[in-house]
């Protein structure tokens, strides 16, 4: 079996350090944490370290898994479920890769949810209203979720969990999955339908799927163009699931009603870290977060004390 002391902990933020100090109180492994992404830069710092501990924007490509072989680390262990940043071919047979598949599904489907409310019912921009006196309705106006149609792709654990959801609200739910759970939407009147139907009947549409080289973009200008001209699109799964520029161009052209993103396909620069203070430089991401339509959040989906207790927990086990 292999030894596993040591660990060097690649973007570490506070909650990370908090949530697996005290659960390595259970396992004594000696872990030392560092602010910096792993990278081709920063990959160095793990020489002599048995394992190394990632996250969604760290690199782990040809490069740095050289990087790491020469330094002798044995593991590279994800704390998050997607592992489309990981060159696993490059590391192998030298360096294992672990992840963890579900810490809480539930929190990243309830967040979908919560967007979905959000950007229809405008409660984000009805806040800052109220705090300057404004108690105006003018252009807070929604629709009724009940009766309208949703359309989910991808129903693993999180989609699924958002479709039952979206089913409370009294919505009808269309689906597509590479491997349809028949038997489960069969349980909760889920209909599973190639992704062309869905995008032409959905009024809003869930992105749950992992990245992969055939979905890579799936959400494109072609795709966009079969779309409901009132239809809101919701990702909390990978950014590279959308093309940025083709979605900024249906928003301009008001061929889609909006968009709520956890996450975007250049969010590596960005997100997870504190930027008020520097002059955005991405500018599709700039321009997306002056439309009054788009709600872009910092891939927080995951962001509950369970889940955070889950990741800790199952990382190190």
């Amino acid at each position: 079996m292999m030894s596993i002391s040591s660990i060097a902990f690649f973007d570490a933020k506070p909650y990370d350090r908090e949530y697996f100090n005290r659960l390595n109180e259970r396992y004594g492994f000696h872990i030392t944490y560092f602010d910096s992404k792993l990278s081709a830069e920063t990959a160095h710092i793990s020489r002599d370290y048995d394992a190394v501990c990632a996250f969604v924007n760290d690199t782990i490509d040809a490069e740095v898994a050289a990087s790491l072989k020469d330094g002798g680390v044995k593991l590279v262990a994800l704390r998050c479920s997607g592992y489309n940043n990981v060159d696993v071919s490059s590391l192998a047979p030298d360096i294992h890769v672990v992840r963890v598949p579900a810490y809480s599904p539930h929190a990243v489907a309830e967040y979908a949810v919560t967007l979905m409310l959000t950007l229809n019912r405008k409660t984000h921009r009805a806040f800052y209203r109220t705090r300057d006196n404004n108690f105006s309705l003018t252009g807070l106006v929604g629709f009724d979720m009940h009766g309208k149609t949703a359309g989910i792709i991808g129903t693993g654990k999180i989609g699924r969990i958002t479709a039952e959801l979206l089913r409370g609200f009294g919505m009808r739910v269309l689906a597509h999955d590479l491997y349809p759970n028949h038997e489960w939407a069969k349980e909760h009147d889920v209909e599973y339908v190639d992704t062309s139907a869905l995008y032409r009947q959905s009024d809003i549409i869930s992105l749950h799927c992992p990245l992969t080289p055939e979905n890579l973009y799936m959400i494109n200008r072609g795709t966009l163009s079969l779309m409901k001209p009132n239809v809101m699109i919701v990702n909390t799964g990978r950014g590279k699931l959308i093309n940025s520029s083709d979605l900024l161009d249906a928003l301009k052209n008001r061929s889609i009603a909006g968009a709520a993103l956890d996450v975007y396909e250049e969010e590596t620069q960005y997100f997870f870290e504190d930027h008020s203070t520097r002059i955005m430089e991405d500018d599709v991401l700039a321009r997306l977060m002056t439309f009054p339509n788009v709600l872009v959040t910092s891939h927080q989906a995951f962001f509950t004390h369970e889940a955070l207790e889950n990741i800790a927990d199952t990382t190190l086990e």
